[in-house]
């Protein structure tokens, strides 16, 4: 432990969660409702998925996987009686629960750093406590040894923070390179690209010479299929780069064994060439296969089991290219998904009232399969009540996508209490439709947001998906565009780090945009399709809003006043759509308070004045949003999103301090185990909603 790195009012916003908001993942009922196969099915992608736990333990910090370690094996040294533990070593109840807390928080994040935040947390209970603990047998011993010194603060707020290595922060993307900078991390980026070598399951590290190894996810150090038969190559400045197989190495063996396992129940023939593609990815680690997997996966409609997995999100990453560990399977629940089938159905109606026109819009609507799901499995850092993928740009412009809204997630309950900044008067109707609002902004999210908007692009040397001759106007300046991807750009090598946040403002204001729409209520079982904003569609659509402003109050607890950083992507984005509607005018949003230190503080919303002000505001806003992605115009897309997502210093120095004095913690789950019977079935244990509960769900995961 560094002594007295942070000042005692710092060092409380890093405490760890106590007692954290513990959840069950309920998932019993939909898995009993499977049959003998769809339940092996099922149970070999779920030990796939968790498999890949101490992947996402390394990606998060050097000392993650051994605090991992330490809370297993303390919890088998006492068989689970934590009572007896603690009196062995001399800990009081105060002292035990200060570490289960901490303990389930961890577990719940898969690291020392909160997934959603990406900020570090630190335990309650004294240091000298945790040692006694340690004391209790030289196993633990050993493997407190090994974290000691990083399990309180760091020593520097900058370490406290997940980012790039030259600005002081942590990230075990970059492995041994202290001393990478952000200009080496682009340098390589580009290359690969340039040979089309895709960056997601890799880390990079830069060698005490100099030179530079990408690191890549496989169970073999030398894979028969490659994405490049090369294998090192001399950079302009004369640093070598060679790629080096391997990384994760047992990790992804595990992996791909219980893919295979998998493949043998699939349920049909495009299930079976996905785990196919899958095994050779994870395998050999091939991100080509990857990519084949989610071309499968995505022709795979409706199945009953639904699953995906892989290195897949690039939030953590500080660079936006390198992909998380994740991976789950979950079951459809049918009744919920006919509402958002009928979404997919409509969506060719809905997307001409977003404000750009079809100049700025693929050719075709390439309808998903949009199903809710119950989730049995969800292996990552944190779990997302959406899903939209796959991000490969390629797939997506051209061949579709997959959204999913996960609905035990959704409706995982924590107690209901006052919402901090949320009116007296507004509590009853926000507790009455906030789920049910959120349902609706995330399925406009996910399908519409990230389903709509085209790329103009020169696809290959002088070909164009776009007529460059006459191209397009742009809405915001009435001219010529002149700016658009050449040959191998994407979205992410354009946009870089601010990319994965722009993305999901972009969204975030898609919904905002469409859920002010009564035929779009009604779809989701809201009013009868006409204008009535008394009326139950119109408290759905308030809620929208208001939700959204209360977020991007929220939001400024995931921004760290001393980078100046944003540590979350989402609630950067909600923060922007908060400054958006601030800014209109006629009294639309505002923000009232009488206390000097603002803990009054409260949301005023005209909900009369949605269509006639929010909207307009929001179409104006999302517009250039979508206009500088379509373009590649990363000048001006970057000009707008720091102006609106710029913290002043009334936010940073009067509003911040009680959203973190009114926070409350943010749900974990504890999720199910599956299990080979005796008699060849699979069975399913659940467990208590309870710090005890989280830890043993991880420790029956023997196989990690």
């Amino acid at each position: 432990m560094v002594p007295n790195a942070l000042d005692d009012s710092t060092r409380k916003q890093y405490l760890a969660d106590d007692p954290p908001t513990i959840v069950p993942l309920a998932i019993k009922q939909q898995f009993e409702a499977l049959n003998d196969k769809e339940k092996k099915y099922a149970h070999y992608i779920s030990r796939a998925a968790f498999s890949g736990t101490r992947v996402n333990l390394r990606q998060v910090s050097v000392e993650s996987e051994a605090i991992y370690d330490f809370i297993v094996t303390l919890h088998k040294g006492c068989d689970g009686d934590w009572k007896k533990l603690a009196s062995r070593a001399g800990l009081s109840d105060e002292d035990l629960k200060h570490f289960l807390s901490y303990a389930a928080q961890f577990l719940g994040n898969t690291g020392n750093y909160k997934s959603f935040g990406d900020s570090k947390f630190v335990p309650r209970i004294p240091a000298e406590k945790v040692a006694a603990l340690a004391g209790t047998s030289l196993e633990v011993q050993s493997l407190y040894d090994r974290f000691k010194n990083d399990l309180y603060e760091s020593s520097s707020i900058a370490r406290m923070h997940l980012g790039y290595p030259d600005q002081g922060h942590v990230s075990t993307y970059y492995p041994d390179s202290p001393d990478i900078t952000q200009d080496e991390i682009e340098t390589v980026a580009r290359f690969l690209n340039d040979r089309k070598l895709m960056p997601e399951n890799t880390r990079l590290r830069k060698t005490k010479g100099g030179d530079y190894e990408v690191l890549i996810a496989s169970a073999v150090t030398e894979p028969k299929m490659r994405d490049t038969e090369e294998m090192s190559w001399t950079l302009e400045n004369g640093k070598k780069l060679r790629l080096v197989y391997g990384d994760y190495q047992k990790e992804m063996a595990e992996i791909a064994s219980n893919i295979a396992e998998a493949k043998k129940y699939a349920l049909n023939d495009e299930e079976a060439k996905m785990h196919s593609e899958y095994y050779k990815s994870f395998h050999d680690g091939s991100m080509l296969s990857h990519m084949d997997s989610q071309r499968h996966w995505i022709r795979d409609k409706g199945p009953m089991v639904e699953c995906n997995i892989g290195f897949i999100e690039t939030y953590r990453d500080p660079h936006g290219i390198r992909g998380e560990w994740e991976g789950f399977v979950a079951m459809i629940n049918k009744e919920r998904t006919k509402a958002f089938s009928k979404l997919v159905e409509s969506a060719p109606e809905q997307i001409p009232k977003l404000p750009w026109g079809e100049e700025f819009e693929k050719n075709t609507f390439l309808a998903p399969d949009f199903t809710s799901l119950e989730v049995l499995s969800f292996a990552g850092s944190g779990i997302p009540a959406g899903i939209n993928i796959p991000n490969y740009d390629d797939i997506r412009q051209n061949e579709g996508f997959k959204n999913v809204s996960l609905g035990n997630v959704l409706s995982a309950a924590a107690p209901k209490e006052p919402t901090p900044f949320i009116r007296d008067e507004d509590q009853a109707v926000y507790d009455r439709y906030r789920d049910e609002s959120f349902e609706v902004q995330v399925g406009l999210h996910e399908l519409l947001g990230h389903g709509c908007g085209k790329l103009l692009q020169e696809t290959e040397p002088g070909k164009y998906n776009f007529d460059h001759e006459n191209p397009p106007l742009s809405p915001i300046t009435k001219k010529p565009i002149t700016t658009y991807y050449k040959p191998g750009e994407t979205w992410g090598s354009v946009f870089g780090g601010m990319g994965p946040s722009y993305e999901e403002c972009r969204a975030e204001s898609v919904a905002m945009s469409l859920c002010p729409d009564y035929g779009i209520l009604k779809i989701f079982g809201f009013g009868n399709g006409e204008e009535d904003i008394d009326g139950v569609a119109g408290d759905v659509m308030y809620v929208c809003y208001l939700s959204m402003a209360r977020a991007g109050i929220a939001a400024l607890q995931y921004w760290d006043p001393n980078s100046r950083k944003w540590g979350q992507p989402h609630m950067q984005a909600r923060f922007a759509i908060l400054q958006v509607f601030l800014e209109t005018p006629s009294a639309f949003c505002s923000l009232h308070s009488t206390a000097p230190d603002l803990s009054d503080l409260t949301i005023h919303l005209d909900r009369h004045k949605i269509a006639t002000h929010g909207r307009p505001a929001i179409n104006a806003f999302l517009q250039k949003l979508q206009i500088y992605k379509a373009t590649a115009d990363f000048e001006a897309g970057k000009k707008l999103y720091e102006a609106y997502t710029n913290v002043n210093e009334w936010y940073a120095t009067k509003l911040r301090p009680q959203v973190l004095a009114q926070s409350k913690p943010r749900k974990v789950f504890v999720q199910a185990n599956t299990f080979l019977k005796g008699d060849g079935g699979v069975g399913l244990r659940e467990y208590e909603a309870s710090a005890e509960g989280m830890v043993q769900s991880f420790v029956d995961r023997d196989y990690i």
